[in-house]
Order: C-alpha cells, then structure tokens, then sequence
C-alpha cells in the first residue's frame, strides 16, 4: 500500500511540475454533445449557448473529446473509462457503491469493524451511433455498459469484485426535429434533471440524499432559443416502480439556461467542461396499486406518489476555455416527496412490510407478498397504505487552483429525511434521519489520466435514536477513452 501512495504522489508531483504551462483537459458542454460518462443524449440547448456568445479557441483534445471514431455514412464513436477504486471504511457497512444503505451501529460486530475494498467495477465503455441526417431529421443511439450489475446471491466475495457482471446504463435512441425531440430507452430520469447538476465526488455516485437513477422511457422535449437564454421544456413517461399499477410514472421539467455566464465543472468524477449557468424544476406522479393487506387478497389498495426538484448550477467565479484557475462552481439539489425512494440509490431506510395479524395463532402465520419493491410505500398496521416521505438537499462546491486547473479541490454536503418512515419498520432497523459530508482533491496527471482522493462522512440517526456513522477514505485513478 506504501508503494502504491508512492507512485501515485509521484505522479501528482510531476502533474504539479507541469502544472503552470498545461491546461487540463475539458470540453465546452455549450459546443459538443454530452459526455459519453453522463450518458445524456445532446440536446439543442448545449449549441444554442456555444451559438449565444463568442467563446475562446478550443484547447487540445481532452478524454471527454478523445473518442474513437469510425466515420461512414454513420457515424460511431467509442468511449469510456477505466476506473480503479481503493476504498478503506471505519465500518462493514458498504460495498464500492455506499449509496442510502444503512450505517451498521456501534453496537453490532459490523459497526465496530473495518473494511478495506478494492475494484474496479465502476469502469465504464459506451458506443455511440449517428445516422446521416434526413429531412431535418437526425437520429442517433447510445450503448453504455459498466459492471456494477446484479450478481448471484451466493457469489463469493472474489467473484463480486474480479468477475463483476455487466449492467445497461443507457441504451437509447432519439429522433430530433426543429419541432421536436423524441427519445426511446433507457436514460438518466427526468426528475432532478439529471446528470446536469450532478456535483463532483471521487466516491461512486449517487451519494446520500441524491436523486440519482435512470429508467426506460419515452420523452418529448423542445428548447426554446433566444441570443441570451434558452429553455429546455420536457415531458415523459418512465418505467413505473410496479408494473402491476398498470400507470407509468408522468414527470416534466423546465430547466433555463443563461448563456452569458459561464463556469468550470465537473459532473461525477471524470466529466470537466464549461456550462451555462443553468436552473431547473421537474416534477413526477406515480400510482401504487397493491393487493388489499390479507392473506388471500381479492381486492386491491391504492395511493399516489409524487415529488418535485429543484435544481441549480451556478458559475460564482466565472470560467472560460483558456482560463480555468480560481474558477468556483455552486451545485445544488433540492428534493421532496413521497412514494419516491427508489428515485435514489439504494434508498429504502430500513421500511418494511409488517406481518398480517394472527389472532388465532395459526401455524403456519398468515404471509402478506407485496408485488411491489421495499421502500416506496407500506400498510400501517391497520391495512391502510401510505407513501413513504422523503425530504433531502445535497449542496456542493468546485474550486480549481490556479494557475491552470489541473488540480481541484471540492466539498459537498446533504441531508435527508423522512417523517414517517418510523410508522413502517423496527425503530432498531429503521434510520429517519441522514448526514454526509465529502472533501476531494482532484489531480489530472495527462489528458487521459486523472487521480481523486476523497474523506467522506456517513451519519445516520435510528428511530429508536441511536446513533450511526462511517468514515470512507477513497483513492480512485482514471484512464478515459
């Protein structure tokens, strides 16, 4: 491990010689497509903003623009990243990927106990497709894969990390018009606008509190040009979180981007550009349709879930291509709602469904099956059912040290809540209450190679008020295509 944090500081310590003639690699998001990392099919509102004001000469290509390219009459293009993760937690209480699972307590083995994790199932490969354009018509597709995927439940622990399963994270296609544009599959939500306020974490997103998920869909959306704003407008239909509700979840959203202000960011780990300053609301519905609380339902339960975002990207310290030093970036994300937790990662805060009543004491008890996952909704005791509320906020900082950015410094903060998760759950098993907090420093070796090292701090408040918490030091290095 001594030698590993050797080479790696001496890597930086070379970046850091280099630092003063060398600009880290970024892309203007105003003047090309989203990046294959993000996952998000371009739309007109990133070339409206390189369109709205004079920008300065591109720099060298950097990962975000170096992709293999094969150009026919379609063109394809291949990228990605390779990713290494060192993870070292104070408690058992994770994997790679922390999310919303519950911080063992101290009281357990697993809360009074280490863990030192090593992966690289994070890495990522991505294959674009666009068709020669029709008739005003341009049509493209996107494939993006990782490996954090579903494994069988008696994998060993080897086979989980160095034989981890691929998973689809995208995979769309998107017809765009001057009227219009459709998009078909797989991609980032709706809700929270994602991945375009995502802030900027060495740790493997999403963090605690983040509205963070992707899910099939069909989505119309138009953006609405002027020289000085624009404003994206969309609507969609995604995969509900119960097919038996026969319903898709409705969401829609405005986000409006200022073209005139401009600031360095990066999205995730890997995604460095400039952006408009931009702000966004969306919203979603959705209907929950469950078998009456029996053993032998014949009828059914309903209840509506909703929740809204508010979204913020905002350049304190404006950027521009040739003068990245001392640039400070806000994000922000603001999130309410109930029925809505599997719009996070890994999000059920210990809900579960209670057990039927047995007055007679039969053997075997009564068994209630849900046909719907944990966590968004539940029956009280008395047969009733409810959504589960959810409150959260994550808040974070960029700041890229002078005098070129290639070395950047970062902090975040979230909170989330529940008010009524207590009622559905053992309050030993069951947390109401969530705090993080991460500090990263970020180091772009080459173009292609970038280095993150991450603090961050889980907290969690039990029901019955016990106290939870986990320190995560993470080393992570990068190789982007």
């Amino acid at each position: 491990m001594r030698t590993l944090l050797l080479g790696l500081t001496l890597l930086a310590a070379h970046a850091a010689a280099q630092d003063a003639g060398v600009a880290p690699a970024t892309v203007d998001v105003a003047s090309a497509p989203v990046p294959d990392d993000a996952g998000v099919p371009p739309t007109a509102s990133d070339a409206q903003v390189a369109q709205a004001a004079p920008v300065a000469p591109a720099p060298a290509p950097g990962p975000a623009a170096a992709v293999l390219s094969v150009l026919t009459k379609f063109n394809t293009s291949l990228s990605g990243f390779v990713e290494l993760d060192a993870i070292a937690d104070s408690t058992q209480s994770f994997n790679d990927v922390a999310g919303n699972a519950a911080v063992a307590r101290g009281d357990t083995y697993a809360g009074s106990h280490g863990r030192l994790t090593f992966g690289v199932r994070n890495s990522r490969v991505a294959f674009k497709i666009a068709a020669p354009e029709f008739h005003t018509l341009k049509a493209s597709a996107t494939l993006e894969l990782d490996f954090l995927g579903n494994q069988p439940p008696n994998a060993t622990e080897a086979a989980f990390f160095t034989n981890p399963s691929l998973r689809i994270r995208h995979a769309w296609l998107k017809v765009e018009s001057p009227y219009v544009d459709v998009l078909f599959g797989q991609t980032w939500q709706l809700f929270g606008w994602q991945p375009y306020f995502l802030p900027n974490t060495v740790g493997i997103q999403g963090v605690p509190g983040q509205a963070y998920s992707r899910s099939p869909q069909l989505r119309l959306s138009h953006v609405f040009k002027t020289e000085f704003v624009n404003v994206e407008v969309a609507a969609a239909a995604s995969r509900a979180p119960q097919r038996d509700a026969l319903v898709p979840d409705g969401e829609g959203g405005v986000r409006v981007l200022f073209n005139q202000r401009k600031g360095l960011r990066t999205m995730g780990a890997t995604h460095t550009a400039v952006d408009a300053l931009s702000l966004g609301v969306s919203g979603v519905v959705r209907r929950f349709d469950l078998p009456e609380f029996t053993a032998a339902p014949k009828q059914d339960t309903s209840v509506l879930g909703w929740g809204f975002s508010l979204d913020a990207m905002v350049p304190i310290i404006p950027a521009t291509l040739d003068d990245r030093g001392n640039a400070l970036t806000l994000t922000a994300n603001f999130v309410r709602g109930e029925g809505i937790s599997d719009l996070f990662t890994g999000l059920t805060g210990g809900v579960s469904f209670p057990a039927l009543p047995n007055p007679t004491g039969a053997t075997p008890a009564p068994v209630y099956t849900p046909d719907v996952d944990t966590g968004p909704v539940s029956f009280s005791p008395d047969g009733v059912l409810h959504p589960v509320r959810w409150e959260a906020f994550v808040v974070g900082l960029q700041y890229a040290l002078p005098p070129s950015g290639r070395f950047w410094v970062t902090a975040n903060y979230s909170q989330l809540a529940s008010r009524n998760a207590q009622d559905f759950g053992a309050p030993t098993r069951v947390f109401t209450f969530s705090r993080w907090f991460d500090a990263n420093l970020f180091c772009e070796v080459t173009p292609a190679v970038r280095l993150g090292l991450e603090y961050a701090w889980f907290g969690q408040t039990y029901a019955d008020g016990a106290q939870a918490q986990n320190h995560r030091a993470q080393l992570s290095a990068f190789y982007l295509f």
